[in-house]
């Protein structure tokens, strides 16, 4: 028989039956076919291919088969990528015969040709799929593990060549799939599955639209007796819904009012059917979701609506997972959520104006949740949070403030023994009269409300610490001015600050001792807020101090309005215990003394009579004022707590304090004249 270009030898040799002279007679092979291609011999090669593809691998010698499969793979390695496409069809369809072979050892030798060649063809391949894939569905059930072996690595080379070719025709695969679909194999079940997820990875493959030529076949695998096969095939449908899920996030979107409520609707089955495997798309959904809970009017209820059921249906699988986590180790709910994005998109709607109170609540909800859930996590992202919930301060809806303050609680975790020490607390303090001095309309409408509020989430004595203390290093004197005036009324008629008004009335410990002289220092900043904390602390002695310095004082109408106010005060019940004081005169003459001050300061106006009316009420002797000055310290009050109280240099700081308000008045006025001039120069010219 004529073998040509192949030399007896050569030919001898391919059909040996030792694998080391098969495998030396195709390294000459593929030095054939390289000088054939230097010389453009095309003709010899397709001699060549005929030969090794007919009379060889169709030989009834099993030997002869498999030197002639070495060989074809040798003529592939020979031609090399550029030649190789021209020569695909001749070269692959003699080694798919022998995939059938009887000889378990052809068809591994078979599958080790192919490989090579589809090594060398890659794309050039692709024509061709559909014969290989027919070939290897049913390969991959071969009795012979070292075939299913082969199997395996020629199989994982397709999927790398398929992928990376984006002109697959995905429309004629899926046929492939849909004869296969319905097999009993459990291997060709599994070669099923792993085709279709690999290609259902592929975002430019858009394998969704033909789900249902095989849906009806993935839920018949659902049903397989092997646990591993129905993860599979449960893994594939989530793959699936994870595609179909970026493509309804978009459609949420849409402008068209039935386009969107039609996503929607959908979002919110995806996560009945699927639950927490689409955590990992929370992000999406919000942008989504979110900006339909501000819509208003009834064309676009139901979709307001539906975006409020899935809104409340993931917060569902937040917290479910979140417990399922605490009971088993196996999954963290942490590796399903991708907080980054978001916290992105959480922040970024938090601050949109023209969203609704019921979209900023329900993110400020998802943050709380975050927070509690995953606080080791959100702590990665406090820095992101933290001006955004400061900026949220200023909102228009009372309900929003509260929400966003209990979150920064959260945030700064008021479970905290050493709150003073913590970096976010006083941080968030320090903004936030930042926020107030910036924003004097905000301090007026909302400042009492928000510190109340803080007083109820963390710790009041605390809240007022540091406040006091950030404020005595204030430069903007009106300001801290201004300030100590809020929070001087929030302590004397706000329930929340029962105990702290205990502690100063008491002054028992060390600790109240530095609460008082602390905030001594800042309130010292309005000479009337000083006073009622003495009244306050029953320091009634320095209290009369006080209120003669008042002669050193400018009396503008602001101080006598604030004197007029504290008056009001002193008839609330918070000051029951000052007014029962007044019945022993004997004991608290620099009480007396000190109403009777203020009464001097303030016009003979309604405050000036109510006033006058409470002092005439003091048992007779009280007015008696030549009497011997006696101690002034109220009896359940320890003296030796004030005895350590430097009363002198709490004065010389507040007569300071006092000075500096007058000098920056003075600058201002300065400035105020300085500017005018500076306006008229520029008209006349």
């Amino acid at each position: 028989m004529d073998y040509a270009p192949l030399s007896a030898a050569c030919v001898k040799s391919l059909n040996d039956k030792l694998y080391e002279k098969r495998k030396a007679a195709a390294l000459e092979v593929e030095k054939m076919v390289k000088e054939f291609v230097t010389h453009n011999n095309t003709t010899q090669i397709k001699r060549l291919i005929k030969v090794l593809g007919q009379d060889l691998t169709l030989n009834h010698n099993p030997h002869s088969r498999k030197g002639g499969l070495l060989g074809l793979a040798a003529v592939a390695v020979g031609l090399g990528p550029s030649h190789t496409g021209n020569y695909v069809k001749d070269l692959i369809h003699p080694i798919l015969c022998c995939f059938n072979d009887s000889d378990s050892r052809v068809r591994y030798y078979a599958c080790e040709s192919l490989y090579n060649v589809v090594k060398v063809a890659r794309k050039d391949i692709i024509p061709y799929f559909a014969d290989i894939f027919q070939a290897l569905s049913k390969l991959c059930c071969d009795t012979d593990q070292s075939v299913k072996v082969a199997t395996e690595l020629l199989d994982r080379l397709m999927k790398d060549i398929v992928t990376e070719c984006l002109e697959f025709d995905i429309p004629a695969f899926v046929p492939l799939v849909r004869e296969r679909i319905y097999t009993k194999n459990s291997f060709a079940k599994t070669f099923l599955l792993s085709w279709i997820s690999v290609l259902s990875a592929v975002p430019e493959f858009d394998i969704v639209v033909f789900l249902p030529d095989i849906l009806d076949g993935l839920f018949k695998i659902l049903e397989d007796t092997q646990p591993d096969i129905r993860k599979f095939a449960d893994n594939v449908f989530i793959e699936f819904m994870q595609r179909m899920m970026n493509i309804l996030i978009v459609h949420a979107q849409s402008q068209d009012e039935s386009q969107q409520l039609t996503a929607i609707i959908w979002l919110d089955e995806f996560l009945r059917l699927s639950g927490s495997n689409l955590l990992p798309y929370t992000s999406g959904i919000f942008t989504a979701i979110l900006p339909c809970l501000s819509y208003e009017g009834d064309t676009k209820k139901s979709i307001k609506k539906t975006a409020n059921h899935v809104n409340e249906t993931l917060l569902k699988l937040l917290v479910s997972k979140r417990k399922e986590e605490n009971v088993t180790s196996e999954t963290s709910i942490a590796d399903s959520l991708d907080l980054t994005s978001i916290i992105e998109v959480l922040t970024k709607y938090l601050t949109m104006q023209q969203l609704s109170v019921q979209t900023k609540v329900a993110i400020l909800r998802w943050l709380d949740h975050l927070l509690k859930n995953l606080p080791k996590e959100m702590q990665l992202h406090v820095e992101e949070l933290f001006p955004v919930l400061v900026e949220v301060m200023g909102d228009n809806s009372e309900e929003v403030v509260t929400k966003a303050l209990v979150v920064m609680s959260e945030l700064i975790d008021h479970r905290s023994t050493n709150l003073e020490e913590n970096k976010y607390f006083i941080k968030f303090m320090v903004n936030l009269l930042r926020l107030f001095d910036s924003d004097r309309k905000l301090l007026e409408d909302r400042g009492s409300f928000i510190i109340r509020e803080l007083c109820v989430l963390l710790n009041a004595e605390k809240i007022f610490k540091v406040l006091a203390k950030t404020l005595r290093e204030e430069h903007n004197l009106s300001f801290a001015s201004l300030m100590v005036q809020t929070l001087n009324e929030i302590l004397l008629t706000c329930p929340e600050l029962f105990d702290l008004r205990l502690k100063l009335k008491n002054l028992d410990c060390e600790e109240s001792m530095d609460v008082f002289i602390g905030m001594y220092k800042s309130w010292s900043h309005n000479p009337v807020c000083t006073v009622s904390l003495c009244f306050l602390s029953q320091n009634y002695d320095h209290a009369y101090n006080l209120v003669k310095a008042f002669a050193d004082l400018e009396i503008t109408l602001e101080l006598l309005v604030e004197i007029d106010k504290l008056i009001q005060l002193i008839e609330s019940p918070i000051f029951t215990f000052m007014r029962l004081e007044l019945l022993e005169p004997e004991q608290n003459e620099s009480l007396i003394r000190a109403l009777c001050g203020l009464l001097m300061i303030l016009p003979q106006s309604d405050t000036f009579l109510l006033l006058q009316r409470r002092l005439l009420a003091i048992p007779s002797a009280a007015m008696n004022l030549h009497m011997p000055k006696k101690n002034s310290i109220a009896k359940n009050v320890s003296k030796s707590i004030r005895d350590k109280i430097n009363f002198k240099e709490l004065f010389d700081h507040f007569v300071s304090i006092q000075k500096q308000h007058h000098e920056q008045k003075k600058q201002e006025q300065r400035n105020l004249i300085t500017s005018d001039m500076s306006n008229l120069n520029i008209n006349d010219g």
